[in-house]
């Protein structure tokens, strides 16, 4: 009897260690439909200030579905005003300057007006040095190998740190989206 018990005990064990993962996984949010503070909202490129996007959104989805990066989502918020507006969120995917720019030029309302790809500024990388893996003198290169803007927006500094370039910086979030640290090592800054 003792034996049977012994058996059902361990297998109740082992079906707990197994799906304890799955239950975690099931528990934790979708990240595309956390609830963002509205100064965080990375918008996507040519978007007016934050005040005029939102009265001249109309919310039609145009620039979501035509990002052919998919880096366009549309916000699930309690807070009328900002529902179903489009945001990039970095990590999931970032926006990469796509030749085509069809986010603005799909956009009805004018909430997101045409500019050069050159002109582009959504936001600012922040670095934080605690957090780098290259501060615990591990060689980390990710964010500056894959930035689609190169040495004109992120390099290292003398000291072997990454070192953010304002002025060439478009706030794309491609070195947000590949920094293998959590949190994140540099994230992105929406400009407002």
């Amino acid at each position: 009897m003792s034996n049977k018990h012994g058996r059902r005990g361990f297998f109740k064990e082992a079906l707990s260690q197994i799906l304890q993962p799955v239950a975690e996984i099931l528990e934790k949010p979708d990240p595309a439909i956390v609830e963002m503070p509205a100064a965080m909202l990375l918008r996507p490129p040519g978007a007016l200030p934050e005040e005029e996007f939102l009265e001249k959104c109309l919310r039609c989805g145009n620039c979501v579905k035509n990002c052919p990066a998919e880096a366009i989502l549309p916000l699930e918020s309690d807070d009328p005003g900002l529902m179903q507006t489009p945001y990039i969120n970095p990590t999931l995917q970032p926006c990469v300057i796509c030749d085509s720019l069809a986010c603005m030029y799909v956009c009805p309302s004018g909430a997101l007006q045409s500019v050069f790809a050159e002109d582009i500024a959504m936001g600012i990388a922040v670095f934080t040095a605690d957090t780098c893996l290259r501060s615990k003198e591990i060689t980390c290169t990710y964010c500056v190998d894959s930035c689609p803007i190169g040495e004109d927006a992120i390099t290292f500094s003398p000291t072997g740190l990454v070192e953010v370039l304002t002025p060439g910086c478009t706030g794309c979030g491609v070195c947000q989206h590949v920094c293998p640290t959590s949190p994140k090592s540099i994230v992105i800054e929406p400009l407002r």
